[in-house]
């Protein structure tokens, strides 16, 4: 007589399908020793019902006016516990793989970023991975796992839009470095590094809009402004001209 799915919330609320013979005018079915909810007399040979709250493992039976059944295992799975995740934002289209960290992930079927589900792989009990979805627009979602045991939400994800660069000024400064340059364009809050020529360049955000960065030392000669966040990189050519300094 096998059941499906067989395991599910200590909450209870699962609904489950028990195929047999004879289960013609069924009175009840219990698991453990707690009464089944919704039971529902499909055919001879199916009978559906809603499991009760529990813990580990029960054996489910049906009874009808012949008698009782044999019992069958059902596995009672805690909900997930979320404790963190690999990264915490990326771009806007998706497609980059990130890691769920937390307990009771082996029967993890879905996660769902703001809404949109994805399919994870169960790398283990502690650990999932999962390709995240593209978004439909750039801010923090809500990051949510539902396994056998539940639905587990508290996690946040961040989808972030590619940046672009407006105006760089002041346009050159010396060789040397130490200029204090301000930057703005869009997405640019997110931010995870700031090159000229290549080199990178200590920065600030100021806010989405606005960056503080001090120049590098570098060669004479104009040189690429590079910014980039999780989302990308914007490029603004040839934006800052390296100045030598005087020679007697």
């Amino acid at each position: 007589m096998p059941i499906s799915p067989n395991q599910g919330s200590t909450g209870g609320g699962t609904l489950v399908t028990i195929t047999g013979t004879n289960l013609s005018g069924t009175t009840a079915v219990t698991f453990g020793s707690k009464p089944a909810t919704n039971v529902t007399n499909v055919s001879p040979t199916e009978v559906t019902a809603t499991s009760p709250s529990g813990t580990g493992s029960v054996g489910v039976t049906v009874t009808t006016p012949g008698g009782t059944s044999n019992p069958v295992p059902f596995f009672y799975v805690g909900a997930p516990f979320k404790s963190s995740l690999s990264t915490s934002s990326g771009p806007l289209a998706g497609g980059n793989t990130i890691t769920i960290n937390g307990t009771g992930m082996s029967t993890a079927t879905s996660v769902s970023f703001g809404g949109v589900t994805a399919t994870p792989t169960v790398v283990s009990d502690s650990e999932i991975s999962v390709t995240v979805p593209a978004g439909a627009a750039a801010g923090p979602v809500g990051v949510s796992v539902t396994t056998a045991g539940g639905t587990n939400n508290g996690l946040s994800y961040t989808y972030v839009d590619v940046p672009t660069i407006g105006t760089v000024n002041p346009t050159s400064g010396p060789t040397s470095g130490g200029t204090a340059v301000t930057i703005t364009g869009t997405n640019l809050d997110s931010t995870d590094s700031v090159t000229f020529g290549g080199t990178a360049a200590p920065f600030s955000v100021i806010n989405t809009t606005t960056l503080s960065a001090v120049t590098p030392p570098g060669t004479a000669g104009a040189v690429d402004v590079v910014v980039t966040n999780p989302a990308g990189s914007a490029t603004a050519t040839g934006a800052f001209t390296y100045v030598a300094g005087p020679g007697i």
